[in-house]
């Protein structure tokens, strides 16, 4: 066996699973979360905090279960991730005005630094699949993440 082969990751058939989506998904899903962790650990957050902060700071005001819901958290994830960054003060949860059984929740100018400063660490390590499907691709690709979440959203 060559060097080449030896580098060569060994290319699987799916069976039956040729035309399933979930099996594709996973393998980017697993490795995303784990670039994920990477990123918010040193910072102390959780998986998800840049996820929660960027829909608050898109969609000030919005509720708590359609947060969680687009970012594919259940409630009580969701509530315990805005505890953490109300905690670090880059998030703020008040009472809404409209109706006091809400929350209505902004990102603090502090969240709004931090925000940042985790994108531009998510984004480099995300490079390497924005290199590889180029800005067509990638813009494609999303819509049918997209689409495909709102098919299972139905």
């Amino acid at each position: 066996m060559s060097d080449t082969d030896a580098q060569q990751p060994e290319q699987l058939s799916w069976g039956i699973l040729e035309r399933s989506v979930g099996p594709r998904v996973r393998p980017l899903h697993n490795a995303l979360a784990a670039r994920s962790i990477a990123v918010s650990a040193p910072f102390g957050f959780p998986t998800g905090s840049l996820t929660v902060l960027s829909l608050i700071a898109a969609n000030p005001g919005s509720s708590q279960t359609a947060l969680a819901r687009r970012a594919g958290l259940n409630k009580s994830a969701l509530v315990g991730i805005v505890d953490e960054l109300e905690k670090h003060g880059l998030a703020a949860r008040d009472r809404s005005p409209a109706d006091r059984r809400r929350n209505s929740l902004q990102v603090t100018p502090a969240g709004e630094t931090v925000m940042h400063e985790l994108f531009a660490t998510v984004t480099r390590n995300e490079q390497p699949i924005r290199d590889a499907l180029g800005a067509e691709d990638l813009t494609t690709l999303l819509d049918l993440l997209d689409r495909a979440v709102a098919a299972l959203d139905g």
